[in-house]
């Protein structure tokens, strides 16, 4: 088995399409075409479906894949150890928007500055990214995970704050214990009906309603700037609003928000790569932890 009719065979699913692999690998699109038959031939399956428009994996292929990343890893570890390198390859890094905009980007541009070797593809979003299905090498989370089937590790808190802006505190006061939400407009995500919070060392949940929701903490941040209502939002995402006056913390009497974490999430514990080891090492540095 030829390595390099792997590398296109991760390459098409990274890309999304034949054509994409073949001009990252700088080949024609029939010599592509006729190493990817021939790999399917040598292994005796198929392992992408492929339309004009389209591709996806086959259920083969989606087995096949972690085994050609692992050969494309272990390939590229004994060149490095050969030859003195350091951390090279792709990096695809997953987190929310305002996360990645405010935390995430300044740690990759840095760390890609010391690993000049490494690309780093930056996935930014406020969905639920599928870490396998999307090839993600690390995804970064801000939660309370719980159960998961992947491999999680927590590198810093994240605490949460209850915040305003002054006009709105002034319109319609300062919210002064949990059952107080009641009667504020909340800016909660989409579908989110209650906020969790901590009461005399038990959780607590408190129903939240409010005119303005949204599936963007962006747009919540924004909202709760222009005067919209409370929002409940990570410290890093509004200290700056909050040193500036933009915003305004409002602490209850009988209760604090439930505490959060930041989790670098992997698909797997078994071979990870150096580059993958190197970032969240770095992460973890740059969050103070």
């Amino acid at each position: 088995m030829k390595l390099s009719d792997v590398a296109l065979f991760v390459a098409c699913v990274e890309a999304g399409s034949l054509a994409a692999a073949a001009r990252r690998l700088r080949l024609q699109p029939m010599a592509a075409t006729r190493r990817l038959a021939a790999l399917e031939a040598e292994l005796g399956a198929r392992l992408l479906h492929r339309t004009t428009r389209a591709l996806s994996l086959s259920s083969a292929g989606e087995a096949f894949l972690p085994h050609a990343r692992a050969m494309l890893e272990a390939e590229a570890g004994a060149r490095a150890a050969l030859c003195g390198g350091g951390v090279t390859g792709l990096l695809r890094v997953a987190a929310s928007t305002a996360f990645g905009r405010k935390v995430l980007a300044p740690v990759a541009t840095r760390f890609m500055v010391e690993n000049p070797e490494v690309r780093v593809d930056l996935l930014l979003g406020d969905g639920l990214v599928d870490v396998v299905a999307e090839g993600v090498d690390v995804a970064i989370r801000i939660a309370t995970l719980r159960d998961s089937a992947l491999v999680a590790r927590r590198l810093a808190d994240s605490p949460r704050v209850l915040c305003a802006a002054p006009d709105y505190l002034a319109a319609r006061g300062r919210p002064a214990r949990l059952s107080d939400l009641a009667a504020h407009d909340c800016l909660a995500r989409s579908g989110e009906s209650h906020w969790d919070f901590v009461r005399d060392g038990q959780a607590a949940r408190q129903r939240v309603a409010g005119r303005f929701t949204s599936n963007s903490m962006e747009a919540l941040t924004q909202a709760c700037r222009d005067g919209l209502g409370v929002a409940l939002v990570a410290r890093w995402n509004v200290a700056d609003d909050l040193a500036a006056g933009r915003l305004v913390e409002v602490p209850l009497a009988d209760a604090a928000p439930e505490p959060q974490g930041i989790w670098s999430v992997l698909p797997t514990a078994r071979r990870v790569p150096q580059r993958v080891r190197a970032f969240v090492a770095a992460l973890e540095r740059g969050l103070g932890a």
